[in-house]
């Protein structure tokens, strides 16, 4: 069993990776968890309203099994082969997140300070969550995907507009964590 439970080296899951990156290119398709949304209003008839959702849908439909495996994967690896230890920060990563007030997520796979039932009911903390909503889905739209379709997908298939978006999600994850942040939780 400690192969399930265990952590499988990072070569592995490259090698793996980058073997679906290989059929999905051989097939003619990319890989991408935020154009299944798009796909997702299609079905639900949004292209009534308008014209950026009118399309074929049934022919992305094999991505909403992609998204569809990500959920069922996280809930079957959480609930029946986790150790119950739950999720192991560093102890650096535990002493700044005290800094800003952020208590450790205890066997919790988010922090309370954050996503509380009891802090969104807070201005801040809805506040926090609606505008941190708004600018991911817009942010995810104006780069034309999210950061597994570029960093993975593009980046496979050696896009410059996928570098340049990788290479700015970094640099905005950098401005959260270091700066944004701590003005936020201080």
């Amino acid at each position: 069993m400690e192969f399930i439970y265990g952590t499988w080296h990072w070569s592995i899951s490259g090698f793996l990776i980058g073997s679906i990156m290989l059929l999905l290119t051989y097939f003619g398709k990319s890989f991408g968890m935020s154009s299944n949304l798009r796909t997702m209003c299609s079905m639900a008839g949004a292209g009534r309203f308008s014209d950026f959702f009118k399309f074929d849908w049934r022919e992305q439909k094999w991505s909403l099994a992609i998204v569809l495996g990500a959920i069922l994967g996280g809930f079957v690896a959480y609930n029946f082969l986790s150790d119950g230890s739950g999720v192991q920060l560093n102890p650096e990563t535990i002493t700044q997140l005290e800094a800003l007030h952020i208590d450790e997520p205890d066997g919790k796979l988010l922090p309370d300070a954050i996503f509380s039932i009891e802090m969104m009911q807070t201005p801040k903390g809805f506040a926090i969550l609606l505008i941190g909503g708004l600018l991911i889905g817009f942010g995810t739209r104006y780069a034309g995907g999210c950061t597994s379709g570029h960093a993975i997908s593009g980046l496979s298939n050696l896009q410059l507009p996928s570098l340049v978006a990788v290479i700015g999600f970094f640099i905005g994850g950098l401005l959260m964590a270091h700066l944004i942040l701590p003005i936020i939780f201080n």
